[in-house]
């Protein structure tokens, strides 16, 4: 009887994260999000553990203009058949075209702060929703798996038609993952890379939110990681940015919060390590898992601008624009 308990038990916890793992990688269009596990109530966590979670589709009715008045809407065609949606605002190919990509359950107007920032240090900005985000097709996300299909597809499209001083790669969460995983599954090589809060596998990323929640990750992690990549067609216990970050061949700038209880900073040191000189990492006392620039604007910019100054095709681009007595601030 014991036997048939522990096997019934089994099953049922197997049932249960099939459905949690489908509802962390399908959004909804009904309902409400759920909250943040770091802020559920004991009653919120329960009801999470036994019902899964809500993640509703991330969009928003913000114009091109909210960036800048001169940005443009763009459609893209995605490797999946659908479209990706993205806003330009373009200042002119002697500046450097930062593309800046979206964390989890988010859209692109989530970064309008970081975008903004940008554009105050001289650059042309390219916002992306990944797919299933915002103005792009679909309802599904991968973490970061297929979304460096995304990655990949935008830079093709830049490369091709917009061309640029140098092309620099921004991403948050799941776009900083995306990134790194396109460059090494997908051979991107933009000019530089800033990344912030990159989890170094998808099992740790899931064990955090069971650990945000104060509860045992063992074995549920594992099994929402085994499902997930089956129901999305790939192996999730493979999806390791730590691996993806050695095939890096620009600078790049690692950037975390040091309460993010999301991502832990030994996860993000460890995807940094990785990585192949040259390289930064910087971390912000008092910031969690949100967003640096709104956070610490003044650090952040200081960090970024530092950063940017060191590239090379970058201080050609700069040089040039002071001469034709354009403001810049790289």
């Amino acid at each position: 009887m014991v036997g048939v308990g522990l096997a019934v038990g089994f099953g049922l916890l197997n049932v249960l994260a099939y459905n949690h793992a489908y509802a962390m990688t399908h959004y909804t269009a009904e309902g409400s999000k759920t909250g943040k596990p770091e802020h559920l109530s004991a009653l919120g966590t329960l009801k999470v553990l036994v019902c899964g979670v809500r993640v509703t589709r991330p969009v928003s009715d913000k114009k091109p203009s909210a960036l800048a008045p001169p940005c443009e809407a763009l459609t893209l065609a995605a490797t999946d058949g659908g479209s990706l949606s993205a806003w330009l605002c373009e200042r002119g190919p002697a500046t450097p075209l930062v593309i800046v990509f979206h964390g989890y359950a988010a859209e692109k107007t989530k970064l309008l702060p970081e975008a903004k920032a940008f554009l105050e240090l001289g650059a042309s900005v390219l916002l992306v929703d990944f797919r299933g985000a915002g103005g792009s097709s679909g309802s599904a996300t991968t973490i970061g798996v297929r979304e460096a299909d995304d990655v990949a597809t935008v830079v093709r499209y830049a490369r091709e038609r917009l061309p640029h001083a140098s092309t620099v790669l921004f991403g948050q969460s799941m776009g900083a993952v995306a990134i790194l995983r396109a460059a090494s599954e997908r051979t991107v090589a933009p000019g530089a890379v800033i990344l912030e809060a990159a989890f170094d596998t998808l099992l740790n990323t899931v064990r955090n939110r069971f650990s945000s929640m104060h509860v045992a990750s063992f074995p549920s992690a594992e099994l929402l990681v085994l499902w997930g990549g089956m129901q999305c067609g790939f192996n999730g216990f493979t999806h390791n940015p730590v691996g993806y970050a050695k095939a890096l061949t620009c600078p790049a700038l690692f950037m975390h919060g040091a309460q993010d209880l999301r991502v832990s900073v030994e996860e993000s040191r460890r995807v940094f390590a990785a990585a192949p000189e040259p390289k930064v990492y910087r971390e912000f006392e008092g910031v969690g898992h949100e967003s640096f620039v709104t956070k610490c604007p003044d650090e952040w910019k200081g960090e970024v601008k530092k950063f940017l100054a060191t590239l090379p095709a970058l201080k050609t681009a700069a040089s040039a624009r002071h001469g034709r007595a354009v403001c810049v601030s790289l």
